[in-house]
This record gives structure tokens, C-alpha cells and sequence, in this order.
């Protein structure tokens, strides 16, 4: 079976009355926000995407994948490769206003003024979402000096409270 590359767009509800599955990728050179916020972002990502009606009568488009990109470590300002997987189910709705209507296991998408999702899109802030708040290497890979500590002072930086003037007031 050969790699396919996916479509930018599809109509979500022709594709669940179908249940379509699109396995294919997308080149990450196309994902401009994507390379916005990474140090290296080259290849290609695999992406599984399954159409279909769920028991409520709700369109469903389900998918996963994953991909490596180059991020900068928070600690030592080097790049490292972080993996980056995505696992979505979302409910696509003519109008905002819908989105409340959805049970909360599924995540509300638009569709564009042609009534289709664009799936390129999808994937890419799927992929923004993944990415870690703060990016570090582990800490026995990262580069930072030996000496820093992490998440707690120093004893020598342990300072007086300038507060305790005031309990003599009292």
C-alpha cells in the first residue's frame, strides 16, 4: 500500500457517511506556524484520519499521529529532537453556537465557507498544542552546568524576611 499524501480539504459529513479513513502524511515544510515556533522541522508526518456517525447521529473526525522536531532546551539553550504526538476526536459544526450542544468528549471544529475542514490545518494546531510548555532535554541529557539547581534555592540565597521589622511594632 502506498503512502498517500492527504487532501487539504474534505467535507466531513459526504467522508462519515462513507467512513472514510485517509491514511497518508503531510510534508512538515508546509506547516508555517508550526516551523515558526521550532528550531528544525523537516520530513514528513504520518496521519491516520477515520470519518464516521457515532451512536448519537454526531459526525466524528477521529485521528493520530506523530512526528520530531527540533526544539530549543529552556535549561541550556541547546536544540534537541522532542516527539510530538497527537490523538484527536472532534465534532465538526456549521456555527460556534452548536459547539455548546456537544457532549464533552468531543472538541468542536468549524467548517470553512465551502462546509469543509481543512485537514492541514487541523494537524498543525494539533501539533502546536503538543508541544511542551517549557522544552528541556532530560536532565541528565541536557548540556546546563553541573552546579544549577532546579526548582528549589540555594541555602546561601535564603535571605531574611524584610517583614520581620514590623513584628517588633507590634
Amino acid at each position: 500500500m502506498k503512502n498517500l499524501k492527504l487532501p487539504i480539504t474534505i467535507d466531513p459529513f459526504k467522508s462519515a457517511q462513507r467512513t472514510l479513513v485517509c491514511d497518508g502524511y503531510f510534508d512538515l515544510s508546509e506547516f508555517d506556524r508550526l516551523r515558526a515556533v521550532t528550531e528544525k522541522c523537516c520530513g514528513q508526518m504520518n496521519v491516520k484520519i477515520q470519518f464516521k456517525v457515532d451512536e448519537q447521529g454526531l459526525n466524528v473526525v477521529s485521528g493520530s499521529g506523530l512526528t520530531t522536531v527540533g526544539l530549543t532546551c529552556q535549561r541550556c539553550n541547546e536544540i534537541f529532537e522532542q516527539k510530538l504526538s497527537i490523538d484527536f476526536q472532534l465534532s465538526p459544526v456549521k456555527k460556534a453556537e452548536q459547539a455548546d450542544e456537544l457532549p464533552s468528549y468531543y472538541d468542536a471544529i468549524e467548517l470553512d465557507e465551502n462546509g469543509e475542514v481543512n485537514l492541514r490545518e487541523l494537524v498543525e494546531s494539533e501539533l502546536l498544542l503538543a508541544i511542551p510548555l517549557i522544552p528541556k532535554h532530560e536532565l541528565d541529557d541536557c548540556q546546563a552546568p553541573a552546579n544549577s539547581t532546579w526548582g528549589k534555592l540555594p541555602e546561601e540565597l535564603d535571605k531574611p524576611n524584610p517583614f520581620d521589622v514590623l513584628k517588633q511594632l507590634k
